[in-house]
């Protein structure tokens, strides 16, 4: 039987992205997203319970992640978890992230013509963008 690690999800941005290269040259791309879920208080209420979630984009992925995204935008992550043990300030730790096989750009872009002063914004007309596996930067067929 062949294991499975995938994992899907939707949220925004926590934080802007972070882009920085490994000493040979790779762009790596960290970002925060978070995840809302829905649980019933003590009061049989609905409320609102959300989840945080460490990114990683590898490459041209991780560089257009974040070249096009901000804080508050909504995204797609499509990866698979990965764990991994560090130490840090003689203490070991240990954490589990997303690395994203591919990120779907939903909402607004960053820079759109209602935040330079527009008022005429058509979101009907934008397509969101996909960064996957195989491809830059690709519109969704729907």
């Amino acid at each position: 039987m062949q294991n499975v690690n995938v994992v899907v999800i939707t949220g925004n941005l926590t934080r802007d992205p972070e882009l920085r290269h490994t000493e040979a040259g790779t762009p790596v791309c960290n970002m925060g997203v978070a995840v809302n879920g829905r649980r019933k208080n003590a009061h049989e209420e609905w409320v609102d319970k959300p989840n945080y979630f460490d990114v990683t984009v590898w490459g041209a992925r991780g560089e257009s992640c974040a070249e096009h995204l901000a804080k508050g935008r909504p995204v797609a992550v499509e990866g698979r978890l990965d764990w991994r043990e560090y130490t840090k300030d003689d203490e070991k730790r240990q954490r589990v992230e997303i690395v994203a096989n591919s990120v779907q750009f939903l909402g607004k872009p960053k820079d759109t013509d209602e935040e330079a002063g527009a008022t005429d914004s058509h979101d009907e007309d934008r397509q969101p963008a996909a960064v996957g596996a195989g491809s830059e930067e690709e519109d969704i067929p729907f």
